[in-house]
């Protein structure tokens, strides 16, 4: 069995935060690095909009941008933006 630990931050409010870790054990035969099991939990907390694009870049271990460009291989549009968001971060490239 293959054993990876993912452990992350979730924020609850401005002032309080917790830290979550989840650790699985994988048959040999799954061909999967750690590297993409983060980013597979991290798109889908930001699919589910647990997640905004940033907290779910720090998890995957990659910069916002980075995760911006690869999500959609994961199934996961990343327009799931407010306006305002989306504005800002055009703005900034």
């Amino acid at each position: 069995m293959a054993r990876f630990s993912l452990t992350g931050n979730t924020h609850t409010t401005e002032n309080l935060s917790m830290t979550a870790t989840i650790e699985l054990q994988l048959p040999e035969s799954v061909s999967i690095s750690e590297e993409e099991i983060k980013m597979i939990v991290a798109a889908r907390l930001f699919d589910l909009g647990e997640l905004s694009s940033g907290q779910a870049a720090e998890l995957a271990g990659i910069t916002k941008r980075e995760f911006i460009e690869s999500v959609g291989r994961y199934g996961v549009s990343i327009f799931q933006y407010s306006a305002e968001e989306l504005e800002r971060d055009l703005a900034r490239q």
